[in-house]
């Protein structure tokens, strides 16, 4: 059967030892067998969330590997999409092969960053990458990040690609979401990139999201859609209602500072990242604090 991406796919962080040079692979396989059992539909190593930018390529293939064999010894149908974006689109490419190689469901592949190509350009990338990829190609328009967004005929252009079958859309614009799921006539799943448009995403038409919240919560996250498609509205909108203002503490630092410094309270991982990121502001450590005791205290 096809691959259909619908539900709640968990943005891994990449747990580092405390000095930060090395993976923490001990807590990256505890991870991944909590997420799986807190019934996620999915896992996204990788990622920005995961601090592929820093990771080397040796490491960026191993985390892949390794998450994809934990998780499918514990969970055969869990769906794994790796991240294997680039501004190269060589190396996309490479990466994309050696993740379908080491068993990836799919494949995440963002917007070539710094570069600012053209929409051609952008149209272009990702057929490449869709053309040598085995597996489906999730792409993910982030221009926050990377500079440059695609426009919807980009999207709607790259949506006839057989290969291409889902975005994760990071613009904030619900709007433009909405004119992309129009656009795309079912040809192209929609799912979240910001935790805080779960519900207005999923009102639009969109069939999930791709969560950073999730690595601390992955239970109370999930359970958002599958009650929103379970027809249990009103149920999914109060689940909604109750993580949004934890959502929007995640987000007080740059992703994913905050989510790595709520993971050590939780006893997931070390805080440790890679600079350029750095740990957590003192200030905002108390805000986060607050924000995950008034969210467990009202459970």
């Amino acid at each position: 059967m096809p691959l259909t991406f619908k539900g709640t796919y968990t943005a891994l962080i990449t747990p580092f030892t405390a000095d930060g040079a090395n993976v923490d692979w001990p807590r990256l396989k505890s991870l991944v067998e909590a997420q799986i059992d807190a019934g996620v539909e999915g896992l996204v190593p990788c990622g920005t969330t995961g601090e592929s930018p820093t990771l080397s390529h040796q490491e960026h293939s191993e985390v892949i590997a390794k998450v994809i064999e934990w998780a499918k010894s514990k969970k055969k149908d869990i769906t794994i999409i790796a991240g294997t974006g680039s501004n190269s689109t060589a190396e996309a490419i490479q990466l994309t092969r050696d993740a379908a190689s080491a068993g990836a469901d799919a494949v995440l592949s963002v917007n070539p960053y710094y570069n600012k190509p053209v929409q051609a350009g952008l149209a272009q990338h990702f057929q490449r990458i869709a053309d040598a990829s085995k597996v489906p190609v999730m792409l993910y328009n982030i221009p926050g990040r990377s500079a440059v967004g695609m426009t919807i005929d980009t999207i709607t252009t790259l949506a006839k690609h057989g290969n291409i079958t889902a975005i994760k859309e990071a613009t904030g614009d619900l709007g433009f979401m909405a004119q992309i799921i129009e656009a795309t006539e079912g040809r192209m799943a929609l799912l979240s990139g910001d935790d805080n448009l779960i519900m207005p995403v999923l009102s639009i038409g969109g069939q999930g999201v791709v969560s950073v919240i999730a690595n601390i919560y992955p239970k109370e996250t999930g359970l958002i859609s599958r009650e929103y498609f379970a027809g249990n509205i009103e149920s999914a909108r109060k689940k909604f209602l109750h993580l949004l203002p934890l959502c929007k503490s995640m987000f007080i630092e740059t992703n994913p500072i905050p989510v790595k410094f709520a993971a050590a309270r939780k006893g997931l991982c070390e805080n440790s990242l890679r600079l350029p990121m750095t740990a957590l502001s003192a200030a905002n450590e108390t805000v986060l604090m607050q924000a995950m005791a008034r969210f467990e205290g009202a459970r």
